[in-house]
């Protein structure tokens, strides 16, 4: 139960970066609705793993997916670099992120 809260809270969480990206350039209330609900998501689900997983674990789980996450959908929806470097990073977080649920 606990990965599919992190999993969870990581789903809030990439719609919290999706608010956060669209209300940084037109306020409007609905990012901001995005932006809250998102991260308010996030951090419940988050919280409600430690239940479950070490706190460190589920963390860095919760961190690596949101940011890779964050990083491919800027690339797709938002015109950010596609380089390969940053492919490559993005990648090391996967790898990073799945040996901390492996070995948990």
């Amino acid at each position: 139960m606990g990965w599919a809260y992190v999993l969870l809270a990581a789903v809030f969480e990439t719609f919290g970066v999706i608010g956060l990206k669209k209300f940084s350039t037109t306020k409007k209330v609905k990012h901001a609705i995005w932006l809250a609900t998102g991260f308010s998501g996030a951090f419940y689900f988050l919280y409600a793993s430690f239940d479950y997983l070490q706190v460190s674990t589920a963390y860095a789980v919760w961190i690596g997916i949101g940011t890779a996450a964050a990083v491919v959908i800027n690339m797709i929806f938002f015109g950010e670099s596609k380089s390969r470097g940053r492919i490559v990073a993005v990648i090391v977080i996967i790898i990073g992120v799945s040996g901390l649920k492996y070995i948990s």
